[in-house]
Parts: structure tokens; C-alpha cells; sequence
């Protein structure tokens, strides 16, 4: 056995002696087309602060409840377990393309029985059993070389592809999850106001009754309770469609101890003085902490997605040489050795050795361009690959400087708003002393208590926007990945894609 293998060992060896020349072009990280520092958002100035770091979800988002729902959508969310599953698919087509640079052996066993073509013309039978080398490509000119790199850039850019959606998914958990605990705090406050107008309309249909008050003051009244009702449906149909939201990212129902804690608001009418609610501060949540943010250069590479655009940009660049080398001749080896005599029994007490090895070359000459319009269609690819990574370096360049306006906007706007709320608070307290002393109108009341419950859902929205710039800004920094965490196809994912039974 160790004879037969001979012809097949001197043909791997002589494939190894032949080194592969490539004909990739040179690759070079295209120049950044974005500026060199952060807009602040201010006319003629430019912020730069201290050095980017990678930021854990888990030190970002220290809630527990938060916590184990981004664990969960880590694991059963079906965005991410596609991700997952798309690697896998790639990293075998890698396996398939990269087997291509070995020679191929297998074990052949044939037989054939018939007339022999020469007097007598007898009738006789032919066995022959050994190791066969499919035809094999020596890859003079990198072809084989060069897609198998293509193949290696595709298969990393799926990687990447993976922590963006990770990343992804970890900030629209969290976003979601502020924006049901703004819904909570909306639909208490609108239950909290109606009830206090509803109680409110009560004592003023005594005192219509009465003939003490007139019809004009209480159907303002009436109005009130019936916007209160508007907005408390309003914030029940958003809190439903956001809990939806959020089951579908977590990828399995929720459990309630993991949702935002309700608010606590009194039941008192809101013309009490003592019971008028003042919202603000760290009564709706605490504040995320802040981000450092680099220079553009430092904080856009890190990003999976641009890795991912320049994997890209990379398998595009090796495409070209294997488009070069089909310019080129191409050799192919087939071989075999092994054994072959009259009888199936034979094959070992009088069985003859046998061996060949072929060899074939194929030259193109004539296609009509067809070869070299394969080179342009590389390199034009690589042409697109490159326009394509420098657009997404903008647009990370945008999402950043978006956020970064977005988070110094949208704060300015939450202590505008809390001062506004503190000053219709305020207000109220007044209007409600006024009216009391007989100073003030009913109407002057009911204006008060409108404006007040207006200011107190804008500033909800203002504090859950700043929180979700924040939130934004954590994604397009290339938070929410961990270089330690690993993220597997769950059992049940793995089952599923296996074949049916």
C-alpha cells in the first residue's frame, strides 16, 4: 500500500515545490472622508474629549431588571440568532473554497465484464481497487489562493455583521424599556389626573345644581375630564404597542418583576394645594452616565460595521486577482494507484499494480473579452466596495455627531422643560390659593390645572428623549460588544435547523 501511494505523495509534493505567485493588488485602507474632530453642534467650534473606550452594556445599563432583559434578547431574540446562524453558514463555505488548495483523495472500487476486442474474443472481467487524486488545480497563478482569501474577508465580515446587530439589539432593548417605564409614567399621571378632575366635576355639578355656579364653568370642567380621558387612552395604547415592542426584541414572554416599576401618584383633586404631584429630578429615573468621545479616527474603526465594510472592501480586492488569473493558463492533475486483476478475490494474491497520472492544461485564447471582462467586473466591484466603505465611514462620522448634538440638545431642553413644569406647578398652588379666596375664577383653575398636566407629559418626553440620546449615543460609539462575550445558537435554534425527523 505504502508503493501505491508514491505516484500520489510526488504529485502533492510537486504542487508544494510550485509556489503560487498572486496577482491581488496591493490593498490599502482608503483615507478617511470625514473631519478631524467632532462637531458640537455650535457654530465655528469643535469639541474634542478624552480617549474612547469600549463600554459594557452591563456598566452602562446597571438596572438588574434592564439587565436580565438584555440577557435574554441575547439569547432568544431571532435578529440575532440569525446573525449567528449566517457565520456558521459562511465559515462552511469558507471550509468548501479553502479545501480547493489541498488535492482531493479518495478510495476508488470498480469492475467491468465483456468481450475482449481481440481473438479469441473471449468474454472477460477486470477489477481494480486503489487511491484516486481528483482533478487538482496547481495554483500557479493564485486563483485558487485568492478566492479562498475572498472567502476568509466574507466570512469576518459576517462577524462584524453579528456584533452590529448585537449592538443594535442591546440599545433597542434599552430603548424600549425607557420608553415603557415614560408609558407607565404618562398612563399614571393621566389616571391620576382624571380622577382628579372627575372628582372635581362632581362638586361643580353640585354647585350648577345649586344654581351657584354657571353652565359656562361647568363644561370647561366636563372638557377637562374628557381630555383626561383621551390621554389616558392614549398612554394605555402606547404602553401595550411598546410591551409588544419589547416581548418581540427579548424573543420570549416577559416577566413582570423584569418591567419599569410603576409610579405612585395621590388620588387628591389637584386643586389641593398639598396634593399637587411635582415631577423631576430622579423621580421619573436615574441619569445614564456620561461618554467619553474621541477623535473621529479612534471611535469610527472600532465600529463593527465599518470592519464590516472593509472585510468587504478586502474580498472585493482579492476578487480581482482570481479574475487576473483565469487570464492565465490553468493545469490540472488526475491520478490513481492501486491494484487490478481478473477477479474481485484476486485483487490481493494476484493482483497487478497499477498507476496513472494525467495531466492537463487549458490556455485561453478566444472568448470574445469574456476573461477580461471579469477583470472589470472585479474591479469595478472593488470600485463600489470602496465607495461603499467611505459612505459608511460618513455616515458613523453623522450618527455620531447627531448624537452628540442630540444629547447636549435634549438635555438643555429636559431642565427647560423641568423649569417650566416647576413653574406651572407653582402656578397651580396659587390659582388654587386664589380660588379659594374668591380672588380668581373657576376658569382660571381649570387653565392652571390644563397647563400643568401639558407641562408634566412634555417634560416625561424631554427626560425620556435625553435618556435615549444617551442610549443612542452608547450604539453609534460601538457600545453594547464585548470582545469576551460569546454569543451561541441556543439548543433549540440548532435543533430547528437540523433535519426533520
Amino acid at each position: 500500500m505504502i508503493r501505491m501511494l508514491k505516484p500520489v505523495a510526488l504529485a502533492t509534493t510537486l504542487v508544494s515545490l510550485l509556489s503560487a505567485c498572486s496577482l491581488i493588488p496591493t490593498y490599502q485602507r482608503p483615507e478617511a472622508p470625514v473631519p478631524q474632530q467632532w462637531s458640537t453642534g455650535e457654530a465655528g467650534t469643535t469639541g474634542v474629549e478624552a480617549a474612547p473606550t469600549l463600554v459594557n452594556w452591563e456598566n452602562y445599563f446597571p438596572d438588574p431588571r434592564l439587565q436580565s432583559l438584555i440577557r435574554a434578547s441575547l439569547v432568544n431574540n431571532r435578529d440575532l440568532r440569525v446573525a449567528v446562524l449566517n457565520i456558521e453558514q459562511t465559515r462552511a463555505q469558507y471550509q468548501i473554497q479553502r479545501s480547493a488548495l489541498f488535492p482531493q483523495v479518495g478510495v476508488t472500487l470498480s469492475g467491468n465484464r465483456g468481450t475482449s476486442s481481440s481473438p479469441p474474443y473471449g468474454v472477460g472481467s477486470s477489477v481494480s481497487a486503489g487511491l484516486s487524486l481528483s482533478a487538482f488545480e496547481i495554483d500557479l497563478f493564485g486563483r485558487v489562493r485568492a478566492l479562498t482569501d475572498a472567502a476568509a474577508a466574507t466570512l469576518l465580515a459576517t462577524e462584524e455583521a453579528r456584533k452590529t446587530t448585537q449592538i443594535s439589539l442591546v440599545a433597542s432593548v434599552a430603548s424600549t424599556w425607557y420608553a415603557l417605564w415614560a408609558d407607565r409614567w404618562q398612563l399614571a399621571l393621566a389616571e391620576q389626573t382624571l380622577q382628579a378632575r372627575a372628582a372635581s366635576l362632581k362638586l361643580l355639578q353640585l354647585k350648577y345644581d345649586n344654581g351657584v355656579l354657571n353652565e359656562l364653568d361647568l363644561r370647561s370642567a366636563q372638557s377637562l375630564v374628557e381630555a383626561a380621558r383621551v390621554s389616558r387612552a392614549q398612554a394605555e395604547r402606547q404602553y401595550r404597542q411598546d410591551i409588544n415592542a419589547l416581548q418581540l426584541l427579548v424573543g420570549q414572554p416577559l416577566d413582570s418583576a423584569t418591567l419599569p416599576p410603576a409610579p405612585a401618584l395621590g388620588e387628591r383633586p389637584l386643586d389641593d394645594v398639598e396634593a399637587i404631584p411635582k415631577l423631576g429630578g430622579d423621580t421619573l429615573w436615574p441619569a445614564l452616565a456620561e461618554l467619553p468621545v474621541g477623535l473621529p479616527s479612534q471611535v469610527l474603526l472600532a465600529r463593527p460595521d465599518i470592519t464590516q465594510a472593509e472585510q468587504q472592501l478586502i474580498a472585493a480586492n482579492a476578487n480581482i486577482g482570481a479574475a487576473r488569473a483565469a487570464m492565465f493558463p490553468s493545469i490540472s492533475l488526475t491520478g490513481s494507484a492501486g491494484r487490478i486483476s481478473n477477479s474481485l478475490s484476486g485483487l490481493v494474491d494476484d493482483g497487478r499494480k497499477t498507476w496513472g497520472l494525467t495531466g492537463s492544461l487549458l490556455a485561453p485564447i478566444f472568448d470574445m473579452g469574456r476573461t477580461r471582462a471579469g477583470v472589470e467586473v472585479a474591479q469595478a466591484s472593488r470600485d463600489i466596495a470602496v465607495a461603499q466603505y467611505e459612505k459608511a465611514l460618513q455616515s458613523a462620522f453623522r450618527e455620531v455627531s447627531d448624537a452628540l448634538v442630540s444629547r447636549q440638545t435634549y438635555g438643555e431642553q429636559a431642565q427647560a422643560q423641568q423649569a417650566q413644569a416647576d413653574a406651572e406647578n407653582d402656578r397651580l398652588r396659587l390659582s388654587a390659593l386664589r380660588y379659594r379666596s374668591g380672588v380668581a375664577s373657576q376658569l382660571d383653575l381649570l387653565d392652571a390645572q390644563r397647563s400643568l398636566f401639558t407641562a408634566q407629559q412634555a417634560l416625561i418626553q424631554a427626560q425620556l428623549a435625553r435618556q435615549q440620546a444617551n442610549i443612542t449615543l452608547f450604539k453609534t460609539l460601538g457600545g453594547g460588544w464585548d470582545q469576551n462575550t460569546v454569543t451561541t445558537v441556543p439548543a433549540a435554534a440548532a435543533a430547528a435547523s437540523g433535519p426533520a425527523s
